[in-house]
């Protein structure tokens, strides 16, 4: 048995597979979570407005790397061998970029001037009130899920090459192997299993061939000893 179909390898790949894809969705369901609330003062007797901020209110970058994310699962089943690890590490850079940009983004500074930001779209004249609150569910989400994509990635630049794939199968080089069916269910297997059903063996009748193409003239017959007279 191959190593491509043991058991093991095909349960570490998709372990790998499931972790990129819970990464690549905590991502893309952090982007739309509030991380941040605060409110807007503005002169005059006017209550205060209360604001929140998204996680793609603070950086755009979040769906983006979660979407390559999910690119990078079909990558990995596509890809092979070298091609595999390629996709793998910019997977990994993916997930180390979206950690910068969650650190950037909850930094005390970076929510004062996004919460200023905001007070343009709420009233020309409003100010922050007090420094913006810094939620914890979204920008947790967001680090996990990049944690994810950055483990998967360098699993895949590991271990990819001995993954399970699209195989030679699907190849245009891939010499298809004879075998004969008898029935339509045979014809599905010899199919699914990249065999060719229309190389069946020689039919009778046929002439041998020798490996390098040439034809045996076909064998004379023997002839009848005659029959003695008793």
């Amino acid at each position: 048995m191959s190593s491509a179909s043991s058991p093991r390898v095909r349960r570490e790949y998709g372990l790998a597979m499931l972790a990129l894809a819970a990464g690549a969705g905590l991502l893309l369901a952090a982007a739309g979570r509030p991380w941040a609330t605060g409110e807007l003062t503005a002169p005059g007797p006017v209550a205060p407005v209360s604001v929140e901020l998204t996680g793609t209110d603070l950086t755009g970058a979040l769906s983006g790397f979660g979407w390559a994310g999910l690119a990078g699962i079909a990558g990995l089943y596509a890809a092979r061998g070298w091609g595999r690890r390629a996709v793998g590490l910019l997977v990994a850079l993916g997930g180390a970029a979206a950690l910068n940009a969650v650190w950037g983004a909850t930094r005390p500074d970076a929510l004062l001037a996004a919460m200023a930001d905001s007070t343009t779209d709420t009233a020309g004249a409003a100010q922050v009130a007090a420094d913006p609150r810094l939620l914890a569910l979204g920008p947790a989400m967001a680090v996990a899920g990049a944690v994810l994509l950055v483990a998967a990635g360098l699993v895949a630049v590991l271990r990819a090459p001995a993954w399970p794939g699209m195989g030679t199968r699907y190849d245009r080089d891939a010499a298809p192997r004879a075998t004969r069916s008898e029935t339509p269910s045979d014809l599905w297997r010899s199919l699914d299993a990249g065999d060719d059903p229309t190389l069946d063996a020689e039919p009778a009748g046929t002439t041998p061939a020798d490996p390098d193409g040439a034809a045996h003239a076909p064998r004379a017959a023997r002839p009848a000893e005659p029959k003695e007279n008793t």
